[in-house]
């Protein structure tokens, strides 16, 4: 593995898919004036596993969520598949959200009143894909990742590295260029977690979606396409990893 300085003009801008320019984010709480991100910038290729590593509190989970329009910077842009999305409005950001990308959470964030069939449809439902292309797609989906037949049963009833696979399926539904990943791995044992990250590595070398994994796991972080690592809400290094890029 080699450290890179960061440079977003590395990349073929036909083939890329996340940029972040000069992105900062502050906070006024009662304790003053927080700064969570200073002047943060890189881009992500069509494809590459990309993965998020610092301490808590260094700013990734604020870093995901502006990538992920969730929230708003206090400066700085970024262009989601060449769109500024920090110049629209709250129902054209829905918009590219829901049809650009894709998310999957540490706590699965499944509705636990519903099927897993229902929890897989949701974005499609959201994207106004008709009933019939939204079960095929959803049984499709549960099918490829091996839990077509829990598709009938509620989330309490699988274990949790089935629970993320469906987290997975529900964020590929609408077919999203760009996964957004926090801490996806989080809550589960070494292997199931292994499983998941092997599933994420597929998506982006077989199906090439691009893919942003925050992680507090130096191994997974070692075996994506490239680690930015995050220190004090600034980027302190990348290392990309060259057996990857072979």
């Amino acid at each position: 593995m080699r450290v890179t300085n960061n440079d977003y003009g590395n990349y073929d801008d036909k083939e890329i898919t996340l940029k972040v320019e000069n992105l900062s984010k502050v906070y006024i709480s009662a304790m003053g004036r927080v700064v969570s991100l200073r002047n943060v910038s890189f881009s992500v290729s069509r494809g590459e596993f990309v993965s998020v590593v610092g301490p808590s509190g260094s700013g990734k989970s604020t870093l995901l969520n502006m990538i992920g329009a969730l929230d708003r910077p206090t400066s700085g842009k970024v262009f989601l598949d060449g769109i500024d999305i920090t110049s629209l409005n709250d129902s054209q950001i829905a918009t590219v959200r829901n049809n650009t990308l894709g998310f999957i959470f540490q706590s699965y964030n499944l509705i636990n009143r519903t099927t897993i069939l229902k929890n897989v449809e949701f974005p499609g439902i959201t994207g106004g894909m008709s009933d019939g292309d939204r079960r095929r797609r959803a049984l499709k989906l549960l099918n490829f990742l091996g839990i077509k037949d829990k598709a009938r049963y509620k989330p309490a009833n699988l274990s949790g590295g089935q629970q993320q696979r469906v987290a997975i399926a529900r964020a590929l539904m609408n077919d999203p260029k760009i996964i957004l990943a926090d801490e996806p791995t989080g809550n589960l044992d070494t292997k199931t977690g292994q499983d998941v990250f092997n599933l994420m590595t597929m998506l982006s070398r077989e199906f090439k979606r691009t893919i942003i994994m925050v992680t507090h796991n130096p191994e997974l972080a070692a075996a994506t396409d490239r680690a930015i690592h995050i220190r004090d809400g600034s980027i302190e290094k990348e290392v990309v990893n060259v057996e990857r890029q072979l």
